[in-house]
């Protein structure tokens, strides 16, 4: 197994490395982009099922005539990407314009998606960069010439903003790219952007709108326009899921990289704590923040997660990933991964609470089944009560909130702020744009400090214990589990800024506030609107994760590219005595609404926001 000793922040200068990745033998690009080829190379490429496939009775009309430019690029994968690139068939420039054009017809015009906060002024000339290098053979890896996004949260030394969705943080750049940038890069791959996202990650008022920002706007939903795409990482899942990018970084604290995954139809990749640096990322909370990937495939989103792991001295939780952590985990990618596999399935407090989320959940656990998964049902942890009802996540982020952010903006030069008390004031001076649709609560109750140190202090103990020791590990030695699946979210819910998010269900925490590994893979739609499941499991347990994803994958492939839709609509087929979802016409289950009722009652349900 790797290991990375812990290594200094890198340098300003961050494109080029001092050694490339990787050199072998490669062909030099070819002028030109032969479209006939590239659809060889791309074979699962193509505009994705019908919403009238999706849909029984609804119109053919409903279906937009045009989903965008260099439609070829549709559900390419990286490694089809990089084998056209590879052959000379396709360069990296090439790429980045075909990429640039449909952010431009989709997401500026067009449907409108808006999941691009700024592109890359210097993209083109990153790529020819790449393109150079590959003419010299020296190609650096499998992410050689790929162009990514990033959230908006994450540094990047450049022309662009780092400003996590806020009026507050536009001003200079950073100084030097996040640390998990900075290796993409040494990696090859190309910053084509920022993504939007929920501004401040989500925590910033009671009743905000996942995806809205000051600085972005609205991201919306790729399948139908007026869902919402959850949050945080809403752009970075919004845009995959479009194609106007090959993969996308995001960052979650609790379930801000999973449920935009899920609600946008992609593969999302929550790391354990400390696999990947956080340096250079706009914070929450240390004890609970990271970097994740969004990518189309599995493949994808373990090829992005390899080169941003090791040490880094300016991040003290990443030591512990010492002999934890590989550079490429798509070795551990596997389409029968799901035989003998022995899978928890869990029940405690989700049931119930989204019809439709329980038909998707109850046809991908007999999927598992099918493709040879020892499944073992229920798999619920011990004293999920006690868990649900303790307070110890939202006393840890508060209180580490101030002191995280405050440390983060003194790295930064050049801002109208250096504070929260300082954002606090600007958000009150430029009222209009900042607090037009929700107010700042989280930032109001971090700034004066209501929790003592005491109160942290055992929160940060009973919290990381309950999810993790007492709660994951503790029913997967019960059960001798190689994973515990569970649904991620519910089909997306319409924006609403005026009332703010309506979530249903999640399951995100018991992977956040653990500190664990959580991987989401689409798993089915209902009207039309995308559903994944979680695989959650031990501390760096990776690549067992990775094995059962992408065996889940193969097994269903239940991944659609989206059609823009631009509102939901409702025939009278679909009247209140014959609802049609991923499991057409159906009763209700008794003992899942009992089981809902006597959740409710018992204030086992928790109220969800994703972060």
């Amino acid at each position: 197994m790797p290991e990375d000793r812990p290594v200094d922040r890198p340098p300003e200068a961050a494109d080029t490395p001092n050694e490339p990745a990787h050199t072998g033998p490669d062909t030099p690009p070819t002028e030109g982009l032969s479209r006939r080829n590239f659809l060889h190379w791309t074979a699962a490429a193509g505009a994705g099922a019908s919403l009238a496939g999706l849909l029984p009775g609804l119109p053919a009309r409903a279906i937009p005539p045009k989903l965008g430019p260099n439609q070829e690029l549709e559900e390419a994968t990286i490694a089809e990407l990089q084998a056209m690139m590879a052959s000379g068939e396709l360069s990296a420039v090439e790429l980045v314009d075909m990429y640039l054009e449909r952010i431009q017809e989709i997401d500026c015009d067009g449907p409108g998606l808006n999941s691009i906060i700024e592109t890359n002024p210097d993209a083109r000339r990153l790529a020819e960069r790449r393109d150079r290098e590959r003419q010299q053979n020296q190609v650096r890896g499998p992410l050689h010439g790929i162009p990514i996004v990033v959230k908006d949260n994450i540094d990047s030394s450049d022309r662009m903003m780092t400003a996590a969705g806020s009026l507050a943080l536009v001003g200079a750049p950073a100084l030097r790219d996040a640390r998990a940038l900075w290796k993409l890069r040494r990696a090859g791959a190309i910053l084509l952007g920022k993504a939007g996202l929920s501004e401040w990650a989500n925590f910033r008022g009671f009743d905000s709108t996942s995806g809205w920002s000051a600085r972005g706007g609205q991201v919306r939903n790729p399948y139908v326009l007026d869902r919402n795409p959850c949050g945080s990482s809403s752009g970075s899942a919004a845009a995959t899921s479009a194609n106007l990018c090959a993969a996308a970084l995001g960052t979650e604290t609790d379930g801000s990289v999973v449920c935009p995954a899920s609600a946008c139809g992609v593969v999302g990749i929550k790391p354990t704590l400390g696999l990947v640096s956080r340096t250079g990322v706009v914070p929450i909370a240390h004890s609970q923040d990271t970097i994740g990937v969004h990518g189309r495939t599995v493949a994808d989103a373990a090829a992005v997660l390899g080169p941003m792991t090791g040490g880094d001295r300016a991040d003290p939780a990443t030591f512990a990933s010492a002999g934890n952590f590989y550079k490429d985990y798509t070795q551990f990618l596997d389409p029968e991964g799901l035989a003998g596999a022995r899978i928890g399935v869990l029940r405690n407090g989700i049931s119930g609470s989204s019809t439709e989320t329980n038909v998707i959940y109850e046809q991908a656990i007999a999927a598992l089944d099918d493709a040879g998964a020892v499944i073992v049902d229920p798999a619920d942890p011990p004293d999920v009560n006690e868990f649900f009802n303790d307070p110890s996540e939202t006393i840890v982020l508060v209180y580490e909130f101030k002191r995280d952010l405050n440390a983060y903006l003194a790295t930064r030069t050049g801002l109208p702020v250096s504070t929260m008390a300082d954002v606090i004031q600007f958000n009150l001076d430029h009222a209009d744009d900042e607090l037009q649709y929700f107010g700042q609560e989280w930032f109001e109750l971090a700034e004066a400090e209501i929790f003592t140190e005491d109160e942290y202090r055992t929160a940060l103990e009973t919290g990381p214990r309950l999810a993790g020791p007492d709660g994951i590990d503790a029913v997967m030695d019960r059960h001798q589990l190689d994973a515990i699946v569970a649904p991620t979210g519910s089909p997306a819910w319409t924006t609403d800024l005026v009332n703010g998010d309506h979530f249903l269900t999640a399951t995100s925490f018991w992977a956040a506030i653990a500190g664990y590994p959580n991987i989401t893979v689409p798993a089915g739609f209902s009207f039309g609107l995308p559903v994944g499941v979680n695989f959650f499991g031990r501390r760096w347990s990776e690549p067992t994760l990775i094995k059962i994803a992408s065996g889940f994958e193969a097994a269903t492939q239940a991944r659609t590219a989206p059609t823009f839709i631009p509102a939901l609509p409702l025939p009278r087929v679909f009247g209140k005595n014959a609802q049609q979802g991923a499991g057409g016409a159906r009763r209700t289950d008794p003992r899942a609404l009992a089981d809902s009722l006597l959740s409710s009652q018992r204030g086992v349900l928790r109220r969800a926001r994703y972060l």
